[in-house]
């Protein structure tokens, strides 16, 4: 295993496969909270992904800071910055790995406005582009004994409205403050299994439909 860093990404790749004859899987948490409990599910869903036979790509949301959606900012000065390089990093991956924290019942806001800014059209592409096709996998960590449950149902109708394939397979992890080990894997070995099982039906049906 080998970890290459770009602007906050890190790669984590199974070297014992072929790299084209990998799935390549965008993991990511929809927080920017330095203590998150769902940026370390979300490396353990990383972890997961490789160990499945998968390329992981880490990405931290903090390095793609973006404004408010605003309909009236983007008439007049069109995209910001760093949303295309985000509609990139969504379109050369095959599937992607989110790890949502639950807001009142539903996703966080720069969770929503990443997706939203994603989902803009440009001159030359419509803006489901990005998630055209796009399988996904969703989990949740939560203090809470629904392991933020109820924040995922909000995610899956946004993911398919803009045309994502959401596998029905997902974790929800409650009582997150002493559900990983210091090696940010799941204490729980039925809630391990459930991840490993969530990631390799991931990697498996994103090899299966990636063009």
């Amino acid at each position: 295993m080998s970890n290459r860093s770009s602007k906050g990404l890190a790669v984590v790749r199974n070297s014992s496969e072929e790299e084209g004859m990998k799935a390549r899987i965008l993991c990511f948490a929809g927080s920017t909270r330095e203590a998150s409990f769902n940026r370390r599910l979300a490396r353990a869903a990383a972890r997961a992904v490789e160990e499945a036979g998968g390329e992981a790509t880490l990405m931290d949301l903090r390095d793609h800071p973006l404004p408010l959606y605003d309909g009236d900012l983007e008439a007049s000065a069109g995209l910001p910055l760093g949303v295309r390089p985000l509609k990139e990093l969504f379109k050369t991956h095959h599937g992607l790995f989110i790890a949502s924290p639950e807001y009142n019942g539903s996703m966080s806001a720069v969770l929503k406005n990443t997706l939203d800014w994603v989902s803009r059209p440009t001159s030359d592409e419509a803006g489901t582009v990005p998630y055209a096709d796009k399988v996904v996998a969703l989990c949740a960590a939560s203090p809470g004994a629904l392991g933020g449950l109820r924040g995922l149902v909000h995610l899956r109708a946004v993911l398919q409205s803009v045309g994502a394939l959401v596998l029905s397979e997902q974790l929800a992890v409650g009582s997150a403050a002493s559900a990983f080990t210091v090696e940010d894997r799941l204490a729980d070995a039925r809630l391990q299994q459930m991840l490993d099982r969530t990631a390799a039906r991931l990697v498996d049906v994103a090899g299966r439909l990636r063009p």
